[in-house]
C-alpha cells in the first residue's frame, strides 16, 4: 500500500510525521506522491487562519487529483474542528493529536492490518526519509502557558514529557542510523521536565544529550525568552559544536504593553539583554524571532514600537504572522480589532525591516568559515548558525563540511 503525509506547521508537526512515516514503513507501506498514494494523511496546524485555509486546501487538492485516495486529517486543526475537515471531500477519518501515532487509528484496524507486521529494508530510519537530512526528535507536547491569543494549549493539552533515558536513548538511536543533525523539539520545549514524576529542566536534557558519543550535533528549537536560560546559552557557547549556535526565540511584539495583552511574562528590555547575552558569548550566533502585527488593540505607537525593535536588533530571521482570532481564546473576545488594511500594511513594513536585518546578518558573515551539513544532492549546505548556502557539485547528501562563505547565497568547501 502506498502512502502519503502532508505536514503543515511547526517542527513539533514534522517530528510526529516523521516517527509515523518510520511506523508506516516498518509495517511495509511503500512512501508516494499524494497522487499516487492509496492513503493520504494530513497532518494540520491551526496556529492560524492561514494554517487552516492551507490545510483546506491541500485537502481539495488531494481529492481532486486522486479521488481514490482515502484522507486521514489529523493534527490541530483536526482537533479543534472535527466535523469541519471531516465535511471535505474524500476524508475518511479525523485523527486527534493525541492519538496521531496510533496506526489502528490513523488507517482503520482493517488497513492496519493489512500493513503486516514484518521489518525489512523498507522500515529502515534513514537520512533523507520524508526528505529531510536532519531529524526532528519531539521531547515534549502540550502548553501550560496562557497565551491570550493562542489555542495550542486547547489542541495539544498540558505539558507532558518524554523521561530523559528514554530522550537519550532515541537520539542514540537516531545518531546510529546515519543522522549527524537532530533538532531537538516541543510545543513548550522550555517546559521539559517539569511534569515528570522526577522533575527534571531542559538544561538538564541537554547536558545529558551533550555526553552521548555519537557524531551528532544538537539543534534546540523555538524557546520561549523566559525559558532561555543563561546556563543554556553557556551550555551551546562551550560544547564544542555539539550544540548549534543557533536559537529561535519568539519575541511576539516590541511593545510592552502588547505583551502584556498577549500575556506574555517578560518585557522588551528582558528580551533585548537576552540577546546582548547570546551576542557576546557566541558573535557568530543566528538569532531568530517571531512577531505578531495587528493584535486587538495595537495603536501606531505599538506597532511603531515594534518596528523599531526588529529595525535594530540583530536578528538573522523574523517570521511575520498578522493576528488572526481563534475560537475560544481570550484575545477573539477583544474588541478594538485592527483593520485588514492596516494589519497587512505593516506586515510589510515589518517583513522589509526584517529583511534588512537578515541581509546584514548575512553579510557579516561573508568570509567566514562555518561549519555546515549538506543537504538534497549536495549542493546546499546549512551551516551551523543557520544559513542556507549553494556550494559546487561534488559532495553527497548528509556529510559534514566546512564551508567558505563567498556570498549571501554561496560558498565553496574549504580546505
Amino acid at each position: 500500500m502506498k502512502f502519503s503525509i502532508l505536514t503543515f506547521g511547526c517542527r513539533v508537526n514534522q517530528s510526529d510525521s516523521l516517527r509515523l512515516e518510520e511506523d508506516l514503513r516498518r509495517r511495509g507501506g511503500e512512501p508516494s506522491s499524494s497522487a499516487d498514494a492509496d492513503v493520504v494523511v494530513v497532518n494540520t496546524c491551526s496556529v492560524t487562519a492561514t494554517a487552516d485555509q492551507g490545510a483546506r486546501q491541500a485537502i481539495r487538492r488531494v481529492a481532486r487529483e486522486n479521488p481514490a485516495a482515502r484522507i486521514v486529517a489529523t493534527g490541530c486543526y483536526a482537533t479543534r474542528s472535527p466535523d469541519e475537515l471531516a465535511s471535505l471531500p474524500g476524508v475518511v477519518r479525523v485523527v486527534r493529536n493525541d492519538l496521531k501515532l496510533d496506526l489502528d487509528q490513523i488507517l482503520g484496524p482493517s488497513t492496519a492490518e493489512r500493513f503486516g507486521d514484518g521489518e525489512g529494508p523498507c522500515g529502515e530510519l534513514i537520512p533523507g526519509m520524508a526528505g529531510r537530512t536532519a531529524f526532528t526528535l519531539r521531547v515534549q507536547t502540550g502548553c501550560d502557558q496562557p497565551c491570550s491569543y493562542c489555542i495550542i494549549p486547547r489542541t495539544r493539552g498540558k505539558g507532558r514529557s518524554l523521561p530523559p533515558a528514554r530522550v537519550v536513548a532515541e537520539a542514540t538511536r537516531v545518531a546510529a542510523a546515519g543522522f549527524k543533525e537532530v533538532a531537538i523539539t516541543g510545543v513548550h520545549l522550555g517546559s521539559y521536565g517539569r511534569d515528570l514524576d522526577q522533575p527534571s529542566s531542559l538544561f538538564d536534557l541537554l547536558s545529558a544529550l551533550a555526553t552521548i558519543d555519537a557524531d551528532v550535533t544538537f539543534r534546540i528549537s523555538s524557546l520561549e525568552p523566559m525559558d532561555c536560560t543563561p546556563e543554556i546559552v553557556e551550555l551551546v557557547a562551550f560544547s564544542g559544536g555539539r550544540f548549534a549556535p543557533h536559537f529561535h526565540l519568539p519575541l511576539q511584539h516590541g511593545s510592552d504593553r502588547m505583551l502584556r495583552a498577549m500575556r506574555r511574562p517578560y518585557t522588551v528590555g528582558f528580551y533585548d539583554d537576552l540577546v546582548a547575552t547570546i551576542v557576546d558569548a557566541l558573535p557568530h550566533a543566528s538569532i531568530g524571532t517571531d512577531m505578531i502585527v495587528g493584535f486587538p488593540g495595537e495603536s501606531d505607537e505599538d506597532f511603531a514600537a515594534s518596528l523599531n525593535y526588529v529595525s535594530r536588533a540583530p536578528l538573522s530571521h523574523v517570521h511575520v504572522f498578522p493576528y488572526s482570532d481563534r475560537p475560544g481564546t481570550e484575545a477573539s473576545r477583544l474588541h478594538d480589532k485592527v483593520l485588514g488594511p492596516v494589519v497587512r500594511e505593516r506586515g510589510a513594513a515589518l517583513r522589509r525591516a526584517a529583511a534588512r536585518q537578515t541581509m546584514l546578518f548575512r553579510d557579516a558573515q561573508i568570509g567566514s568559515i562555518r561549519p555546515g551539513l549538506t543537504l538534497e544532492d549536495g549542493t546546499l549546505v546549512v551551516t551551523d548558525n543557520y544559513l542556507k548556502v549553494r556550494i559546487p557539485a561534488g559532495q553527497a547528501r548528509n556529510e559534514r563540511v566546512q564551508v567558505r562563505l563567498t556570498s549571501v547565497t554561496e560558498g565553496v568547501v574549504a580546505s
